[in-house]
């Protein structure tokens, strides 16, 4: 409907230049249809959606999609402009798309709450990799995840130096909150730390941030089920990150809730994480599930109340408003999959 709306000034042109005998009648009749159609879409809260080639990288083609906010929607909050949520989809860095209908239904509901939403491509790192067997294969593993997230940040910072260098389309670098689950969620948290380590010493595990405008900074993260995988021992945050808010299963198998890995290599979950920013008084939340795994990755749909007092408290207003909770909620869904499946069937489909 939105590209049928755009057309409609170029119809009553094309009658106005051609002189028409009927010129004046076809221009009221577009302009009633062009009001019926407006009030339509004010009635029905549609959200625009604009596609972006972003990025070429080896053989990939990276896009984001851009989501408006629905046209009922208010978009600030105390005078402030709402940010833009930069969303990561999950699928362990081996399958996944920014646009399934699951994640399709969350960004509707974030735009009816007046927030930009964009979309983006990463490339998979996992795609076509073979697993070994038992913990010595996924030992050997760590590596190449390592390098999938690397991929991954690389690619969210693209997305950003495209946003950046296009100010037609409107979206606001810095005031840009990142988003993601699973392995969304790790790359999102990747990106937060690879941002607030800037100026750390340079080493071989350093990830470039140069495409980056200066003085970038995220205005926060959500983050389900996430966490960050190092090669070079637990991340330090060697300046106060912006405010991340964490949802984790204790259970969780497949991105750990603590931490997972041997001779200074792994993944250092929510709970590790948070237990840093807690000793340095970091602007943070999170929210624990007992008895259940990595089903809370897909819980943005079931969360929304904690997900917008954190965006407006947090984020917009810049309140410290630190929340521990441990949530005992037998009503939440469970993927018996999701907690069964081993890394092998994952990656080998065993």
């Amino acid at each position: 409907m939105l590209h049928f709306l755009l057309i409609f000034p170029d119809f009553i042109g094309y009658f106005q230049k051609k002189n028409c005998t009927f010129a004046g009648k076809i221009d009221n009749i577009m302009k009633r249809i062009l009001f019926v159609l407006v009030a339509a879409c004010a009635i029905l809260n549609l959200s625009a959606q604009e596609t972006y080639l972003f990025a070429q990288k080896d053989t990939a083609s990276l896009y984001l999609d851009i989501h408006r906010p629905s046209l009922s929607a208010i978009t600030v909050l105390d005078s402030l402009q709402k940010p833009t949520i930069l969303y990561v989809f999950g699928g362990g860095f081996k399958s996944g798309a920014r646009n399934s209908e699951y994640q399709l239904k969350w960004f509707k509901t974030l735009n009816d709450n007046g927030y930009t939403v964009v979309a983006i491509d990463y490339r998979l790192g996992m795609r076509h990799y073979k697993m070994g067997k038992g913990f010595i294969g996924i030992a050997k593993s760590v590596n190449q995840f390592y390098e999938s997230q690397k991929m991954g940040v690389e690619d969210v910072f693209s997305a950003i130096s495209f946003l950046a260098q296009h100010p037609e389309l409107n979206i606001d670098i810095h005031n840009i909150v990142m988003a993601g689950s699973s392995a969304g969620a790790i790359i999102s948290l990747a990106s937060a730390y690879t941002v607030a380590n800037a100026n750390a010493k340079t080493t071989k595990y350093t990830i470039s941030r140069d495409v980056l405008p200066e003085n970038f900074q995220f205005k926060g993260v959500l983050s389900f089920a996430g966490g960050i995988i190092s090669l070079n021992g637990a991340p330090k945050f060697q300046s106060a990150p912006c405010p991340i808010l964490f949802f984790h299963g204790l259970n969780d198998n497949a991105v750990a809730y603590k931490h997972v890995g041997a001779f200074g290599k792994g993944i250092w979950g929510s709970s590790f994480i948070v237990s840093k920013f807690k000793n340095k008084g970091y602007n943070y939340s999170i929210w624990r599930f007992k008895d259940r795994a990595h089903d809370v990755a897909a819980y943005m749909n079931l969360l929304l109340p904690e997900e917008l007092a954190f965006l407006e408290n947090n984020v917009i207003r810049s309140t410290p408003r630190i929340i521990d909770a441990m949530v005992d909620n037998p009503a939440l869904p469970v993927w018996k999959a999701w907690s069964t499946m081993t890394p092998q069937e994952m990656y080998n489909g065993e």
